[in-house]
């Protein structure tokens, strides 16, 4: 049985008199430990399907499973505690606490968690051990998008969430973002799920689901899948 499954999910929003549809019947699956990459273009349903497997949203109908528990039915309450103990969020945009250390940042994650990982080794996964006690302003982009990610991985959890977690970096730094995420997946075996409209990274993916109209265009398999400090976008 698949890590992930989404079955014939749907998602409207109602604005005024007007209904959106940003899903239709969407339906794939994402195997425990794989790297995903969901590439689409703006407006496609990406960030729609993202907010639904993060929890952040609620389903109009089908089903959405994760391990053994069936998301799509959960009330706000189940949706809080699933959102704290099971997954990992990486933004655009990296919202850290300015008036925190990086340590800070990550610890502060960590507290809410039943299992997290040990914070001066999860530091050091993401190469920033020896800037624990700088507050966000003092780190580069890049610096901070790492933070974003030790203090998303500090939790433990199952699932780790990238919404364009390159967006706002420049090409070298964007490239040790996903390495660092491409080694969190190998090495921890936490299932990675990357949102992107671009498709120049499809190549480091072990899955690639490709999302146009609210519709799975396609959903493709990489057998030897790229390193990040390898592609070139």
């Amino acid at each position: 049985m698949s890590f992930i499954e989404f079955k014939d999910v749907r998602k409207d929003y109602q604005m005024g008199e007007v209904c959106i549809h940003a899903l239709y019947g969407v339906s794939f699956s994402i195997e425990e430990g794989e790297f995903v990459i969901i590439a689409g273009a703006s407006g496609a349903g990406k960030s729609t399907i993202l907010n639904l497997l993060g929890g952040m949203d609620t389903v109009s109908s089908g089903t959405i499973r994760v391990g053994d528990k069936i998301v799509s039915d959960f009330d706000s309450k189940q949706l809080t505690l699933y959102r704290r103990d099971d997954v990992g969020f990486v933004f655009q945009f990296y919202n850290l606490i300015q008036n925190l250390t990086v340590r800070e940042n990550v610890e502060l994650a960590a507290q809410i968690s039943k299992s997290p990982l040990d914070i001066t080794g999860t530091l050091k996964s993401v190469g920033l051990l020896d800037r624990e006690n700088n507050f966000p302003s003092q780190i580069s982009g890049g610096e901070q998008q790492r933070v974003a990610i030790a203090r998303a991985i500090a939790k433990n959890p199952r699932l780790l969430l990238c919404d364009e977690p390159t967006g706002a970096l420049d090409y070298q730094t964007g490239k040790q973002v996903l390495e660092v995420l491409q080694n969190i997946c190998k090495k921890e075996k936490t299932t990675v799920v990357v949102i992107t409209h671009n498709l120049a990274l499809t190549p480091i993916g072990d899955k690639i689901i490709r999302v146009r109209s609210g519709k799975i265009e396609s959903i493709t398999r990489n057998e030897h899948p790229m390193s990040a400090r390898e592609i070139e976008y």
